[in-house]
């Protein structure tokens, strides 16, 4: 280790609170930003050993008393893991906990995950699709939709596709995507266990993060390669219970494409907000058949009632595409007046 004088502020911080020890050290990360934890607590985690000149002349910087001892042996990674333990509430503890754990080396995709979209874009745009799609992949949601709306539009779609039909990829291919990566943008390469990525889950959250209704954009260009693909994310990003969230306009002119038997038949397994929420939008008249038919209805079949409900999502998605209401709001579309 470096003489004393010269280290970094970050590595004299980070062996001042090994030595003050896991109680006074607790303390005074509690009085730090989950950013400083993040870094002190990074550099805990290279420290083997600490020579017992480097500790006296730390300690006498920071007007500590200091005492002749030998140099102490600790279990940097432990050690950190301890302190962030003990950080405050849950919640921060366990998100401190996973920036650890992820991000104890600077790799190529964390660092991705730092810089502005249109730079990713520029900088993979020239790469094959599939290797934009598990990088992007590997990117938090918002992050992920806006680098996705930054590349040439004829690639948005593939990338797209290539993400949701992605599932678990080895460390052999992450490593040489990686290592490709570096030489772009100067960063050491470590290694990575296998992984989840991709998905529909993942394209759906990319889809709901995006503005100016790139969205939809993507699918109708996706719908030509992959019909079935594009039928089950619109699944995923539009449920039946989501017409909670419509004003009663909007379902009204919902209700006015769907007769009351199958009506009914949605609303067997709905929840009391939404079956509240139709009421409140028919006729009372209307409203009390359905909820007396509800009552001497006998089982019927899980799938029916499913079918039913994405039935009168998909004349909701109908009605947004005509224009003649929104489904959620993403900033992107128009509000009625």
């Amino acid at each position: 280790m470096a003489a004393a004088d010269k280290l970094t502020g970050l590595k004299k911080a980070a062996i001042l609170l090994i030595c003050l020890g896991e109680e006074t050290a607790t303390k005074l990360l509690r009085e730090l930003t989950d950013e400083e934890i993040f870094k002190v607590t990074r550099c805990m985690a290279n420290i083997e050993h600490i020579p017992d000149e480097v500790k006296a002349r730390i300690l006498e910087d920071f007007e500590l008393s200091a005492e002749s001892q030998a140099g102490l042996v600790v279990k940097g990674q432990e050690f950190a893991k301890k302190l962030i333990a003990g950080s405050g509430s849950k919640n921060r503890e366990t998100n401190l906990m996973r920036q650890f754990v992820t991000g104890t080396e600077a790799r190529p995709l964390e660092t991705i995950a730092k810089m502005h979209p249109s730079m990713v874009a520029e900088l993979l745009e020239r790469e094959h699709p599939q290797t934009l799609a598990l990088v992007l992949s590997t990117q938090a949601t918002e992050h992920a939709g806006a680098i996705i709306a930054n590349l040439p539009e004829e690639k948005r779609a593939d990338v797209v596709h290539r993400i949701a039909t992605l599932d678990r990829v080895s460390p052999a291919v992450i490593d040489r995507i990686e290592e490709a990566l570096s030489k772009e943008i100067g960063i050491v390469v470590g290694s990575v266990e296998q992984r989840q990525v991709g998905g529909l889950k993942k394209v759906v959250d990319i889809l709901d993060s995006m503005t100016n209704n790139l969205d939809s954009d993507i699918l109708e260009s996706l719908e030509q390669v992959d019909p079935d693909m594009v039928e089950n994310i619109r699944k995923m990003m539009f449920t039946f219970e989501d017409l909670c969230a419509l004003d009663g306009r909007s379902i009204q002119l919902i209700l006015r494409e769907v007769n009351n038997d199958s009506l009914t038949l949605a609303l067997k397994t709905a929840s009391d907000e939404i079956k509240a929420k139709i009421f409140a939008n028919m006729s009372s008249r209307a409203a009390e058949m359905i909820m007396d038919d509800l009552e001497v209805m006998g089982p019927v079949r899980l799938s029916e009632v499913e079918a039913m409900q994405q039935t009168i999502v998909k004349i909701a998605m109908k009605l947004e595409e005509e224009g003649k209401l929104v489904l959620g709001n993403k900033g992107g579309g128009d509000e009625f007046v």
